[in-house]
C-alpha cells in the first residue's frame, strides 16, 4: 500500500489540506484529513509538499502529442501527454481518412494499446466520416462529401468496435441516422457529437435521443442559419448552450484564439462548470503562421494557413482557463478530468474517490506538473 502524505487534495468542490491517500493495487482505498485517516503500518510512504494532488487528466479529443501524430507514433504522442498528466486519452481519426485509412489507423492503436507506454490510451475520438465538407483543417481532402454508404462505413465500425467511444457527425448530413443507427448496434454505449457543422438546433436535437451529449469544439467549425441579413440565426453553438444535456468542449489557447475569453467565460455562465469540458485537440500540421498570428506558439496551421488544432496539453490549457476565466484549481481539474470522464462513460476515474483508479497528477498552484501515477504506478 502507498500512503500519499502532505497533500491538498483536489476534490471536485473542495480541497482538502493536510491530507493523505492510500492507494492499494492501483486503486483509491481511503483519503481525508491526516487526523482522520488511519495510515497502515508498512506503507511506502510519498510526500507531496504541499501540493495539490488531483486525478489524472482526461484528453477525449487529442489527434497528437509534441508534435506528433498518433497514427504516425503512438507511443511517442502517448508519452507526451503522459508525461503532462494526462493518464487517459482518446486519439481523435480525422475525416480526411478514407475507409483503409481509417481501418489502418484502427489497427495501428490497437496494437499500440497492448503496450505498456500506451496504457492511457482508453479508446478513439472517431471525428468523422460524416462531417459538413464545408468546416474543418484540410477539408479540400474530405473523402466523405457523397451520401451516407453504409458499404464504406460499416468496415471502420466493426474494427473500431468497443473502442469508439465517440463518433462526432453533422446531423444535417442526409440519412444520417442510418449511420447512427449502425454505430449504436455495434457499440450502444458510444456517445455522439455534433461536429463541423451547421445543423439547426432541430437537427441536432433529433439526434439527442440516440447519445448526442457532446458539442466537439464548441464554437469552433461551426456555421450559423440567418433568414434574415439584419438579425443573427441560430445553430450549433446555440444548441450547444441551450440544451442542458449537451457538454461543450472548449480549446483554451494561451491568446484566446480558438475560443476568445469573454466567450469562455460566457460557455462557463450559460453551461455550469458541469458541462464544460478542456480538450486539447493536439495537432501535428507545419503550414505557415498567416499574418497577425506571429508569435503565436500552441497552435498549429494548415497549408493553406487556417487554424488546424492546437499544440496543446490539459496542463497548460487548465493553466490558460484559470488566466481566461479565473477558475480554480478546483474548477479546471472538473473540466479536464470528472467532466470528460462522465461524458464518456469512464465512471471508475476522474476524482478522488474510494474505488477509483489511482490515476493522479501533482501540480503547483500554477498547473506545473511534478509528479504524475498512473494505476497507482509513478510515470514520472
Amino acid at each position: 500500500m502507498i500512503a500519499i502524505i502532505n497533500a491538498v487534495l483536489v476534490m471536485r468542490d473542495h480541497y482538502i489540506p493536510d491530507g493523505v491517500l492510500l492507494v492499494e493495487n492501483g486503486h483509491i482505498v481511503d483519503f481525508g484529513e491526516e487526523r482522520l485517516v488511519t495510515i497502515p503500518e508498512g506503507c511506502e510512504i510519498i510526500d507531496a509538499e504541499g501540493l495539490y494532488v488531483g486525478p489524472g487528466f482526461v484528453d477525449i479529443h487529442t489527434h497528437a502529442g509534441n508534435n506528433i501524430l498518433f497514427i504516425d507514433d503512438p507511443v511517442g504522442a502517448a508519452q507526451a501527454h503522459l508525461t503532462r498528466g494526462t493518464t487517459t486519452l482518446l486519439p481523435a481519426l480525422y475525416f480526411s481518412m478514407d475507409t483503409k485509412g481509417y481501418l489502418d489507423s484502427i489497427a495501428l492503436l490497437r496494437e499500440a494499446m497492448k503496450k505498456p507506454e500506451c496504457a492511457n490510451i482508453a479508446g478513439f475520438y472517431m471525428e468523422g466520416p460524416y462531417l459538413n465538407p464545408k468546416f474543418g483543417c484540410e477539408r479540400e481532402n474530405n473523402p466523405w462529401r457523397g451520401p451516407v454508404d453504409r458499404e464504406k462505413h460499416m468496415p471502420i465500425i466493426e474494427a473500431a468496435g468497443e473502442l469508439a467511444r465517440v463518433w462526432a457527425l453533422a446531423p444535417e448530413r442526409e440519412n444520417i441516422l442510418d449511420f447512427v443507427m449502425d454505430a449504436k448496434a455495434v457499440n450502444p454505449t458510444a456517445v455522439f457529437t455534433v461536429a463541423h457543422s451547421e445543423a439547426s438546433p432541430q437537427e441536432i436535437e433529433a439526434v439527442m435521443p440516440y447519445g448526442l451529449k457532446i458539442g466537439t469544439h464548441h464554437t469552433n467549425a461551426t456555421g450559423d442559419r440567418v433568414k434574415y441579413p439584419e438579425c443573427r440565426g441560430v445553430c450549433v453553438d446555440e444548441a450547444v448552450n441551450y440544451n442542458r444535456e449537451i457538454y461543450a468542449e472548449l480549446i483554451c489557447d494561451s491568446r484566446g484564439i480558438h475560443v476568445d475569453p469573454y466567450m469562455l467565460r460566457l460557455v462557463r455562465r450559460i453551461k455550469g462548470d458541469d458541462r464544460v469540458i478542456l480538450i486539447s485537440d493536439a495537432y501535428a500540421c507545419d503550414g505557415p503562421i498567416p499574418p497577425g498570428y506571429e508569435g503565436v506558439d500552441d497552435i498549429n496551421f494548415d497549408h493553406a494557413g487556417e487554424i488546424a488544432g492546437s499544440k496543446l496539453t490539459l496542463d497548460i490549457a487548465c493553466r490558460n482557463m484559470m488566466k481566461h476565466t479565473g477558475a480554480s484549481l478546483v474548477d479546471v481539474f472538473k473540466f479536464a478530468s470528472y467532466n470528460p470522464a462522465m461524458a464518456v462513460g469512464f465512471y471508475d476515474r476522474g476524482e478522488i474517490a474510494k474505488g477509483k483508479r489511482a490515476d493522479l497528477v501533482f501540480v503547483d498552484h500554477k498547473m506545473g506538473v511534478h509528479s504524475v501515477y498512473l494505476g497507482g504506478e509513478i510515470v514520472r
